[in-house]
């Protein structure tokens, strides 16, 4: 059974390790579910964020553009991504980001993405304050766009990792 977007947001933990990451398809994305994508994958690292909201977050962007942050009650309701591998006790979870944010991020402008970065880093603050991540977003996000466009053009998946 898979978590309601609520329950899952509720009994989320926050990430120490977040690796986006290209690979070919699910099975070699749930291969990572052990030891992480490692050097074997095109990945973008970042700590001490929440992967399933930010994506579902980023995923709003593009579905519906704003400068401002959503309210929380419309991010809960928004389509999460799925879990390519099931959380197990030792907390690692792998999503797949969906295909048409893969695409948008890909296709995204740098305005787009310094807007998105503003946004998604207000957010982030005001829920966090001064435990924030300390990861330039606005670079991370444009490490994931790289990816994002690699994916498009090889056919392949972006995914996320975290534990």
């Amino acid at each position: 059974m898979v978590p309601t977007t609520a329950s899952r947001h509720n009994h989320a933990q926050i990430a120490h390790d977040i690796v986006f990451f290209l690979a070919a398809d699910d099975e070699t994305a749930a291969a990572t579910s052990l030891r992480g994508p490692g050097e074997a994958f095109e990945s973008v690292t970042c700590r001490f964020i929440e992967p399933d909201s930010v994506i579902a977050e980023w995923d709003m962007y593009f579905e519906e553009p704003s400068a401002e942050a959503p309210p929380v009650e419309q991010l809960l309701g928004w389509a999460w991504p799925e879990w390519v591998t099931a959380p197990l006790n030792d907390g690692v979870e792998v999503f797949a980001l969906p295909q048409r944010l893969t695409r948008a991020l890909a296709n995204a402008s740098s305005a787009e993405l310094e807007e998105l970065a503003g946004r998604w880093t207000t957010r982030v603050r005001s829920e966090d304050g001064d435990d924030m991540t300390d990861d330039d977003l606005l670079a991370v996000l444009q490490g994931v766009a790289r990816l994002a466009a690699s994916a498009v053009d090889t056919g392949g998946g972006l995914y996320s990792w975290s534990s």
